[in-house]
């Protein structure tokens, strides 16, 4: 076999900068496209990434540990490089930007050995300290420490299918641990050499491509491969290393191996055939070595820090070494699961953390069938080879269900779909993730923001009002619970942490920000049971806790319900008197979208007025649920749709903001609340997931806009602006209905929804313009009925006059002349109301007798209404009232003058009108009585204070019916 020589490039220097000629751990990856090279060397605390393409080019330095790199790992989609060093830190940069991320952990020792699972949510690390730390990627906590090795722990590797992790330590034992559990399926003990004296030759395993067999270094200067299920021996590469091996990869495909040993060669074995193909020795050893992702190259680096490309390592006579890789997973890093077990398996989420919490599965590929005994017929039937699987399996396995999910016309199994898939977690609304060593926060709402930083054990928790003169200036607080969630409103904050010491505890505390005794704070401590969700409202604090349970207190601390949910929580809300619970109905749907259900209480009244579905984007997750500035139940979801809730159709959800429409590609929305017309976010873009602390946020205000379809009009934005007025009358007509059924004055509200009709008539105007123009004359005229204002009307019937459209100004007048007709009979209805969805009164209802108490303590009907028609006159919808001055006992006469439940100079307009006026006459005579509001009555609407008195008793202050007709005769 022909050797040959490769040159290789200077890539690291010893930490001193001489040339002393000691051999150092060095190593070298490619990322997944292979547009870049990153090499490290543990004799030089810096980073070099390269440009494969150009060699000559200066590659990009990281300079961040302050001894030497002694692991690098690179996460499957290439977005992120983990470090660890001999200063005991293991670091995360963005990549290929190299901009430095967060130091993730520490340990007491150096650092020997770093992996990604193959998601990229998890990294383990281990080092000369023995135990092994797997890392959320997403905050930095630790999910698991796992221990088990005797001595430097040199090696360590994910299988592709996220169920186990493969380690090796100096001494030579492998251990196979489960994720699942955290505990050792198997050990070898001695099976690799003992290099615990040479720091530049570690001991390393590999899984094959298809996560089938591991590669691990022999002691016979072979390469021993075991099986991923029993550990069992299968075979050695065997062939001509006179020393051990110190390296070794797998090509992409699985179908070949490098392996570089303590003799300065490089092998190339063809696994299938157990031979070697092709090899090259070295000036010194190779430390590392990696395949290329994309074409016929190997990279190699030696232990002085010098690296090349191995081109043609496999001969073109040869399949290459990129042709049928293993599919394991989808594009999206989804776990697959074995065809016995439907049910997922959770390794590769351990804690459930950082895999995105809604996945689907695709088929898994078939666990090869083991050898059963000498004697079996290798034509047997696939049935009988089936059957057989349990008995070989030594795996431990949890909740398996549908094992026999065969297909029972061809005995084959069919493709696996999973018994569940995995439901959301709990989140509190406004809350970041924890990050090691940075400021997250607890809650950030339309108030102002909780946030904290641990610190040594502890950690230091920070309150900020947005209005500085709103709310009081806090100390900071000592945080000795680790609290990990927070809600925050005018009157204090409340706390809470999830399960923790050997007791299991979870902690609930609430502070007042003002109190007039002392020692207000309170807290309460749940045994077993851990708080995933807290809430503030008016004189309450809710937690929602994972026994399903609902806990109320009241802000002194009294415990007032304790009240069983139906399914676990997703999240919570409060606002004044409510609080809004969104749970669990059921398991995710086979297209992975949540089953939620919302749930208002009024803790007030101790009624729980609303309760339905959520509706959520398909495939997407809620990610923030609250109150609008005005009390609207509002949700968005992780595809960046904002829902309302409106009492339209009996109550329904409307989409009234899709962030689709308005980020740029990269960016993306964390919401803070929203009012009546604008979205409060904050803007980041990928690949982060959420906003700093540090630097302070910028906080964006984006428009309400519905997701309306291109219209041929061309006039998307009036259209838009329609659909939002109309939501908006909807909502002021809903508290108008409640204030008045609380007896509350609505003269506030009467106002807006005056100002709000005004606006929709003029949309409405621009968009009959717009129809006219584009010779849509039937929209028009639908336009037409809904006007509200008896002047819009009129400006219509001239708009479409100036446009030259004579039929279109003939049945304006027409609809006119019918609303009017319809007003003076008390049988018109609001256009809008009644677009919206609500009913409107009758006439006969709006007539409906009310007693009223007079001074003299009499009881007297209110005399009828006199129906009449006009073409000029309308009664106005919602009449500005002023506040009645009490009066004392005096005549009838006294009392007839003191009657204000209209606007000054409304009583004449009344008497006037009566002269000119015949009863069951619709004929006007000379002067026309103009009204100064303009507008078409609705008999819908109720007044408060439209019935004549002098002295009336509280209880009697509900609001009574309108009449159709607001002009009456005035009493003599």
């Amino acid at each position: 076999m022909k050797v040959r020589s490769l040159k290789l490039r200077e890539a690291h220097k010893s930490i001193n900068g001489n040339n002393d000629n000691n051999p150092s751990l060095c190593s070298v990856l490619w990322d997944q496209q292979a547009h870049h090279l990153v090499t490290a060397s543990s004799s030089d605390p810096s980073i070099s990434i390269h440009d494969p393409l150009i060699p000559s080019n200066p590659p990009k330095i990281l300079r961040h540990h302050r001894d030497g790199v002694t692991a690098l790992a690179l996460s499957p989609n290439s977005t992120c490089l983990a470090s660890g060093s001999i200063d005991h830190s293991v670091k995360l940069y963005k990549f290929p930007s190299g901009e430095f991320e967060t130091n993730v952990t520490r340990f007491t020792l150096p650092i020997r050995a770093l992996a990604f699972n193959k998601s990229g949510s998890m990294v383990a690390a281990a080092g000369d300290d023995e135990g092994i730390k797997l890392i959320n990627t997403i905050d930095g906590s630790i999910a698991r420490v796992l221990k088990g090795h005797k001595g430097p722990v040199t090696g360590l590797a994910f299988d592709p299918i996220n169920e186990y992790l493969a380690t090796v330590d100096s001494v030579g034992t492998v251990l196979f641990w489960e994720l699942q559990s955290g505990g050792i399926l198997h050990t070898l003990k001695s099976v690799a050499p003992n290099n615990i004296s040479d720091t530049s030759f570690m001991n390393v395993v590999s899984w094959s491509p298809d996560g089938e067999t591991l590669a691990v270094p022999g002691l016979r200067n072979d390469v021993v491969m075991y099986d991923r299920d029993t550990a069992e021996k299968l075979f050695s590469l065997r062939g001509d290393h006179v020393q051990p091996v110190c390296y070794l990869s797998w090509s992409p495909n699985g179908k070949y191996m490098a392996t570089s040993g303590l003799d300065r060669q490089i092998l190339i074995w063809d696994v299938d055939k157990k031979q070697d193909i092709d090899r090259q020795k070295f000036e010194d050893r190779i430390s590392g070595m990696a395949w290329k992702p994309i074409g016929n190259v190997l990279a190699v680096i030696d232990v002085m820090g010098k690296y090349g490309l191995w081109e043609l390592v496999v001969p073109s006579s040869m399949k290459s070494p990129t042709e049928d890789i293993p599919s394991l997973k989808n594009s999206n890093g989804v776990l697959l699961f074995d065809e016995e077990d439907p049910e997922p398996s959770t390794s590769g989420g351990l804690s459930e953390f950082a895999e995105d919490i809604l996945c689907e599965s695709e088929p898994s590929c078939r666990k090869r069938l083991r050898k059963q005994s000498e004697s079996e017929d290798p034509d047997e039937d696939i049935d009988d080879e089936l059957n057989l699987l349990p008995k070989t399996e030594t795996r431990k396995k949890v909740h398996r269900a549908s094992k026999d999910n065969l297909d029972k016309g061809n005995g084959l199994r069919n493709t696996v779909t999973p018994a569940w898939l995995k439901m959301q977690e709990a989140f509190q609304p406004g809350a970041t993730p924890p990050q090691r060593g940075k400021r997250r926060f607890l809650c950030y709402n339309m108030l102002g923001t909780i946030t904290t930083v641990e610190n040594d054990g502890y950690s230091h928790i920070e309150i900020d009002f947005h209005d500085t003169g709103r709310g009081p200036r806090l100390p900071s607080m000592t945080d000795y619970f680790g609290f990990t969630m927070a809600s925050l409103n005018e009157n204090g904050s409340v706390f809470a942490n999830p399960c923790k010491g050997e007791k299991n505890m979870s902690t609930l505390m609430y502070r007042p920000f003002s109190s007039w005794a002392n020692n207000s704070e309170w807290s309460m401590r749940f045994e077993g049971e851990e708080v995933k969700v807290v809430a503030l409202g008016n004189a309450w604090v809710a937690a929602i806790t994972s026994l399903n349970f609902l806990r109320i207190y009241t802000d002194g601390g009294l415990q007032r319900h304790i009240i069983s949910l139906d399914g676990p929580v997703a999240t919570a809300s409060g606002f004044k008197n409510q609080l809004a619970v969104v749970t669990h109905v059921s398991d995710c749907l086979p297209s992975i979208d949540q089953m939620l259900e919302f749930r208002v209480f009024d803790i007030s009244s101790g009624t729980q007025p609303l309760t339905g579905r959520l509706p959520l984007t398909p495939g997407s997750h809620l990610i923030w649920f609250g109150f609008s500035e005005e009390g609207q139940l509002s949700s968005y979801d992780s595809k960046g749709v904002l829902r309302v809730f409106t009492s339209q159709y009996g109550g329904s959800w409307l989409p009234v903001f899709s962030a689709s429409k308005e980020k740029k590609s990269d960016e993306s929305y964390w919401v803070v609340g929203l009012n009546a017309s604008k979205l409060f976010c904050i803007s980041y873009k990928s690949p982060d997931k959420f906003p700093q602390v540090i630097p302070k946020p910028v906080l964006s205000l984006l428009n309400l806009s519905f997701p309306v379809a291109s219209s041929d009009l061309g006039a998307d934005a009036l259209e838009n602006e329609f659909i939002l007025n109309s939501m908006h009358l909807s909502q002021i007509q809903k508290r108008m209905e409640d204030m008045a059924g609380a007896c509350l004055d609505t003269t506030a509200l009467d106002d807006e929804a005056f100002n709000m009709e005004a606006t929709q008539d003029r949309c409405i105007l621009r968009l009959i313009a717009s129809c006219c123009n584009g010779d849509k004359l039937v929209r028009a005229t639908e336009l037409m009925k809904l006007l509200s204002l008896e002047k819009s009307m009129k400006g219509a019937i001239k708009l479409v006059t100036a446009l030259k459209l004579p039929n279109l100004a003939e049945r304006f007048n027409t609809i006119l002349e019918e609303r009017l007709v319809n007003e003076s009979k008390g049988t018109h209805k609001s256009p809008l109301l009644s677009f919206n969805g609500h009913a409107s009164l009758t006439a006969d209802d709006a007539a409906i007798s009310k007693m009223m108490v007079t001074s003299n303590g009499k009881n007297e009907k209110p005399e009828s209404s006199i129906g009449f028609s006009s073409p000029t006159l309308s009664a106005p919808l919602f009449i500005k009232k002023e506040n009645k001055q009490e009066h004392e006992k005096s005549d009838q006469n006294q009392t007839t003058n003191a009657k204000t439940s209209m606007e000054p100079s409304y009583a004449e307009k009344v008497k006037s009108a009566e002269n000119v006026l015949r009863v069951g006459d619709v004929k006007m005579t000379g002067q026309v009585l103009k009204v100064q509001s303009q507008r078409l009555s609705y008999p819908s609407l109720k007044s408060s204070n439209n019935q004549e008195t002098t002295k009336k008793d509280p209880d009697q202050l509900a609001a009574p019916l309108r009449p159709s007709n607001p002009f009456k005769k005035a009493p003599n």
